[in-house]
């Protein structure tokens, strides 16, 4: 589906055009042709690849999806993929922006995402000076973008980790679910991971070194961006060991509770030996025991029993144990 194709000259819009009307506007001095597809059709997109030239091998990647995040040369055209992140429910989903940056063009093909990039446009608008620069500052912006888009959810996703932190000093009796919550985040901070992980070495390559010419002119953009993911990918690593260190203490919480049963159970189960032992003597049914005949020899073995259940809880009481 196409959602926007507008025609820029020196920075300005200059008009919105049908498909159409591409190869025309192309064929313009000083003009930029940014086209944005949304769930695209096959046959529209190679409309596209026809109007634009475009390589077969980076349409065929477009065209299928699922690709991991990179940006590739061929020739004069550079082809991106970007991972878009956003939140669903208690979970991620994972989108796809397939981004075709050439001389005078730029055609972006979301798939799988809602939030599109109108946003970027009608910043690009407001400083035409930068826009000015063509294909080159429209990559950076929509890249910046979906980079920006990241840290939300990695907000989110530390602010979950934090409500799972005082859940499993608080409710130390549901450690299974504080197990099942941890392991769900870890999955979540590699979703996020293997958006931004590849893509960081893909954009070192836009500001330093040979440089794409499309890019030649906005090399401290991209290295801005570069500083984002760098920033990003720490985070990332940083909250995936505090939840692994979550996973280990809500382990060692999790012994230590039962470690207090166990103790507790032994205690209570040594004041029930002391009097079931008695009782198990004086109930043989033997003729010669002492006491036996003895009037007080009953209170006096209830006594006994009563006074060392009484040392034993003493003592378990003082040791911690009940």
């Amino acid at each position: 589906m196409l959602i926007n194709c507008v025609a820029y000259q020196n920075g300005r819009k200059l008009a919105e055009i049908q498909a159409r009307e591409i190869s025309g506007y192309l064929s313009r001095p000083d003009t930029l042709v940014w086209v944005a597809l949304a769930d695209v059709e096959d046959a529209e997109l190679l409309e596209m690849q026809d109007d634009f030239d475009l390589p077969e091998l980076a349409v065929e990647d477009a065209r299928h999806g699922h690709q991991r995040p990179k940006i590739d040369e061929y020739g004069d055209v550079l082809f991106a993929v970007l991972h878009m992140i956003e939140p669903a429910g208690d979970g991620l989903t994972v989108g796809e922006v397939s981004i075709f940056v050439g001389r005078n063009y730029v055609l972006s093909v979301r798939r799988g995402a809602k939030k599109g990039f109108q946003d970027v446009r009608q910043r690009c608008e407001r400083e035409p000076e930068l826009l000015r620069n063509g294909a080159g500052f429209v990559f950076y912006a929509l890249m910046d973008a979906v980079v920006d888009r990241y840290f939300p959810v990695l907000d989110d996703l530390e602010a979950e980790l934090e409500l799972i932190e005082s859940r499993i000093f608080t409710e130390t009796r549901h450690a299974r679910s504080h197990i099942e919550a941890l392991y769900g985040l870890k999955q979540k901070l590699m979703t996020v991971k293997h958006a931004t992980g590849p893509l960081l070495e893909a954009v070192s390559k836009l500001h330093g070194g040979r440089v794409p010419a499309v890019c030649a002119s906005m090399q401290d953009y991209f290295r801005d961006v570069y500083d984002h993911l760098i920033r990003l990918n720490q985070t990332l690593e940083a909250t995936r060991e505090m939840a692994i260190t979550a996973i280990s203490v809500n382990l060692s919480l999790t012994t230590i509770q039962e470690n207090e049963v166990t103790k507790r159970l032994a205690a209570y189960a040594a004041l029930v030996a002391v009097p079931t032992m008695i009782a198990g003597i004086y109930g043989m049914n033997f003729r010669h025991m002492p006491e036996l005949e003895w009037a007080f020899g009953y209170p006096l073995a209830l006594g006994i029993m009563g006074t060392l259940d009484g040392y034993l809880f003493y003592r378990f009481r003082k040791a911690g144990w009940i």
